[in-house]
């Protein structure tokens, strides 16, 4: 039997070498170990880098492979990786033998991203949770899927180089978890142990030591520093986990020798307790801490222990403004508030803002369940909740076995009410010492300071209210090209934005711009987010209020270059506009509800209706004037405006109605005098006032502490109104554009409403669907004379969901398209996106 014909021999692809260049957030997310995989797996030889304009392969194999190779690269990228777009480019073929991984290239222009601070995964909680493990209760747990990113960049390349982890020399285990790409440390730049730090430290002896503290008030708080409190009244305990300069009292030797005798700054030391049990302890017994986070420093207390809530209260001289709550997990709140999938999501996510949750009326509180103090958020009708984002939270909390401690703890941001976060530690001692009894602490500085992010749930959707850690520094797609800009934002709740080709950088939130602080802050982030983006602005875009401080900073800081000055609530829509992708051809009708903005007329604005694009705007209609007696001073005293709405009606100031009731006799004839002589009495067409006016009228709230309250307990009122009951007061419309809504009509009802005994919830709800009704009827006309059909809801006042909600059904039930904010604050938070795209649209192009 003849042996089989030889098959013929098969010709061999000719290797194929293609360089590939990434673009987006992927550097310190674990990309380059995902590259290194995917080409050994595919057989490609070639190699990896970071460079500051991405990660840059060059893969050579077969067509097929190389083909496979660039069809996965973005498809199956790291969770942490965000790409933006991949550039190929044929290369010779250059053979080799494997493929390799190189060191960061820097030089060049920056065009990579840096990733956002992430919870730690659960990977990493597994082995802070395992005996076994080497990271065993170790604090700075992290590895390429989670940790520190943003707010320890000091400059890109995302190296450890370019990192505050740069003063940590990796031990050899972690060198070696750093330098093997099969490991999930590979390049993990924060990666540490607790033989190579970071270090956790408890300092004790703050407020008691600085306020004469006797025991009385902090005892009220279930609080007596005994233990903590050394026999000098000017002495400081220390805990330290491992080693530390500390330690050296043991041997009688160092700066802190003195401390073996039990005198001098240091009182106790390293072989005390460690700093997480006795921090823990002492949280249990009524103090309050200043907790050292990822983007600055937390104010920490027990929430359910009412005296320390409350002593927090009076230390940060914070009003009524209700506070955050740190849960160990989303059971432990569940019998508080409403947890639908997308606030479950939001909760548990890697970004882990605060999430504002809708409490239930009736709380059930089942056996153990967790109670949080009245005191925590007096008046709001949401409960702010965040789980643990850092290996610190969990461990305060407790791991599994741990001792009983606090299982709510109050989480605010440390800082004097005012002034921006505080993130360096000599500062802290200081500047928080009047605040805190103690600072949990560590010797990794904060590069970026970086408030918590603040979120809701609006119709099952995301509305960010405060975009910061977790969401910045991510980039927002624009929908047109702009030249290389800086927009400074307002003057409340700063965050600014830097712009360049289809992409935008909000800033972290800043703060507000009345604190010589915050305008230092607002420097610092200016030239640290050019940095990290390679952008370099040609333009500058500001507000057009003259006394704001950020269009100010704008003028001095143009240096020839062009300054825009946008209005308000156009910028407010322009957001709005580029958030949903809008490319301005075609008109929106934009409803731009918030508490101040600077009019075109010299009239605070506030209640807007625009025919805007990014090239400018028409004022469709507005509410009608109404005098603002007093300026700010009416903003913190919401009668003021009640009085000033209820004359504008033609009404008496009754003595049976609850604002003229609140406003003290001397001072309801000098407002009668400045109201009649019109003196400091600037008109205003503000949907915020208008809401601040009825909660005082209706007896809700007369005086308010922090910014919008007496809205927000009007809402929170709204929502116990009886279900059966659906009136709705109505405005009177004018004729003519812009059309005038005269809010005489609703106060006039809220009286007989009042007079007739419907209760302030009662009135609170109808007043709400009053304005859903207004939106509707004003957009209904500017489709009949404009024929637009697209609505934008944007301006401060639409962080009311009940309002939100209410107009976007109506509105979407007749056929319109409603563009509300999800990414993007809809509050001044935002305005610096809008000023952006209007400046865009005004400046030229060489």
């Amino acid at each position: 039997m003849s042996a089989p014909p030889r098959p013929a021999a098969v010709a061999q692809d000719p290797p194929h070498r293609r360089r590939v260049l990434v673009r987006g957030v992927v550097q310190g997310v674990g990309f380059r170990p995902y590259v290194y995989g995917l080409a050994t797996e595919l057989a490609l030889v070639g190699h990896v880098t970071n460079t500051p304009e991405g990660v840059v392969a060059e893969v050579e194999g077969s067509v097929a492979a190389v083909a496979r190779f660039c069809d996965r690269l973005a498809v199956q990228a790291p969770p942490l990786a965000r790409v933006e777009s991949v550039d190929h480019q044929e290369l010779p073929a250059a053979g080799g033998e494997a493929f390799t991984i190189l060191a960061s290239r820097g030089g060049g222009p920056v065009r990579t991203l840096v990733s956002p601070d992430t919870a730690t995964c659960a990977d990493c909680l597994a082995e802070l949770a395992d005996p076994a493990d080497r990271r065993h209760r170790h604090p700075f747990v992290n590895c390429t899927h989670c940790g520190p990113r943003f707010t320890i960049v000091t400059g890109v390349p995302y190296d450890r180089a370019n990192t505050t982890m740069a003063a940590f020399p990796m031990c050899p285990d972690c060198a070696r978890e750093y330098a093997d790409p099969t490991d999930r440390r590979f390049h993990a730049q924060p990666v540490a142990c607790p033989s190579c730090g970071p270090r956790l430290r408890l300092i004790v002896g703050g407020a008691e030591r600085t306020t004469g503290w006797d025991g009385g008030a902090e005892r009220a708080a279930g609080w007596d520093g005994g233990a903590e409190r050394a026999a000098a009244s000017d002495s400081v305990i220390v805990r330290s986990a491992g080693p530390d300069p500390v330690a050296e009292c043991a041997a009688g030797s160092g700066p802190v020798a003195e401390c073996a005798a039990g005198s001098g700054p240091v009182a106790e030391c390293a072989d005390g307790p460690d700093p997480i049990t006795e921090a823990r302890a002492m949280l249990a017994r009524g103090a309050i801490l200043a907790v050292k986070g990822l983007g600055g420093y937390h104010l920490a207390c027990d929430a359910t222990n009412a005296g320390a809530v409350s002593l927090l209260r009076r230390r940060k001289a914070r009003g009524d403004k209700p506070f955050a709550v740190m849960a160990r997990a989303a059971s432990d709140v569940e019998h508080l508030v409403r947890l639908g999938p997308e606030e479950r999501r939001l909760l548990e996510g890697p970004v882990r803002p605060v999430v504002l949750l809708r409490r239930r009326p009736d709380p059930a509180y089942p056996e153990g369940a967790p109670r949080p103090a009245e005191a925590v958020a007096p008046g709001s009708p949401d409960l702010g909740v965040m789980l643990p984002y850092t290996p610190v939270h969990h461990l305060l909390l407790g791991l599994p076995g741990d001792p009983d401690g606090p299982r709510l703890l109050v989480m605010t941001s440390g800082n004097v009410s005012g002034e921006p976060i505080v993130t360096d530690d000599a500062e802290a001692l200081e500047r928080l010492a009047h605040l805190a009894d103690g600072w949990l602490t560590h010797d990794r500085p904060i590069h970026v300071p970086c408030d918590d992010s603040v979120v809701r749930v609006c119709d099952a959707e995301p509305l960010v209210l405060r975009r910061s850690r977790g969401y910045a520094p991510l980039p927002l797609a624009l929908p047109l090209p702009v030249r290389p800009a800086l927009a400074t934002g307002g003057d409340l709740k700063n965050a600014f934005c830097l712009g360049e080709g289809r992409q935008a950088w909000l800033s972290a939130h800043i703060g507000d711009m009345d604190d010589l602080a915050t305008q230092g802050a607002f420097e610092r982030a200016v030239e640290q987010l050019e940095s990290i983006t390679g952008v370099r602005p040609l333009n500058l875009a500001c507000d057009r209020h003259p006394g704001y401080r950020s269009a100010r900073w704008a003028d001095r800081n143009a240096a020839g270059r062009t300054v825009v000055r946008v209005q308000h609530h156009h910028a407010h829509i322009a957001a709005a506009m580029a958030e949903h992708g809008l490319d301005g051809t075609r008109p929106v009708i934009g409803v731009a509800f918030d508490g101040t903005g600077h009019g075109d007329d010299g009239a605070v604005w506030g209640g807007e209706f625009l025919l805007a694009d990014y090239a400018g705007f028409t004022r469709f209609g507005h509410l009608a004037y109404v005098p603002l007696p007093g300026g700010d001073t009416a903003v913190r005293r919401p009668y003021r405006m009640a009085l000033a709405q209820l004359r504008a009606a033609g009404l008496d100031w009754s003595g049976d109605l609850p604002c003229t009731a609140a406003c003290p006799p001397d001072e309801l004839r000098v407002l009668q005098r400045q109201l009649e002589r019109d003196l400091n009495c600037v008109p205003t067409s503000s949907m915020g006032r208008l809401f601040d006016a009825v909660s005082s009228l209706a007896g809700v709230c007369h005086r308010a502490g922090y910014e919008a309250q007496a809205a927000v307990e009007l809402e929170a009122a709204a929502l116990e109104a009886p279900a059966d009951d659906t009136a709705a007061y109505a405005f009177a419309l004018g004729d003519g554009e812009p059309v005038r809504a005269d809010s005489a009509p609703v106060i006039t009802a809220i009286v007989r409403d009042l007079r007739e005994g419907h209760t302030a919830a009662t009135v609170a709800a109808r007043f709400h669907r009053g304005v859903a009704g207004l939106v509707h009827a004003l957009c209904r006309r500017a489709r009949e004379r404009h024929g637009l059909d697209t609505v934008a809801l944007t301006g401060g006042v639409f962080a009311n969901t009940l309002l939100s909600s209410a107009c976007a059904a109506a509105l979407r039930q007749d056929g319109f398209t409603v563009l509300r904010h999800r990414l993007v604050p809809p509050g001044d938070g935002g305005l610096a996106l809008g000023q952006l795209m209007v400046a865009a649209r005004t400046t030229p192009d060489d």
